[in-house]
């Protein structure tokens, strides 16, 4: 699989987690796949997209870590 399908599925599963969510949060039931998903998955649910978000910045190459610069001083 290319770096570029892999992307695509990405977003596409990010995307199908988040249908899923605001289905859920509205008090509805949601299905992907054979899984059917209810408010008490509302933690697998937001790990997943959460997941899914991370894989995508991955695959774009996006970074969130941040750097602080410390310099000691001598008092």
């Amino acid at each position: 699989m290319t770096r570029q399908e892999e992307l695509k599925n990405a977003r596409t599963m990010w995307s199908d987690w988040v249908e899923a969510e605001r289905a859920v949060m509205s008090g509805q039931e949601y299905r992907i796949g054979t899984r059917l998903l209810r408010r008490a998955s509302l933690d697998e649910i937001r790990r997943s997209v959460k997941y899914w978000r991370g894989e995508i910045d991955r695959l774009e190459g996006v970074s969130r870590m941040r750097v602080q610069q410390v310099i000691p001083r001598d008092r």
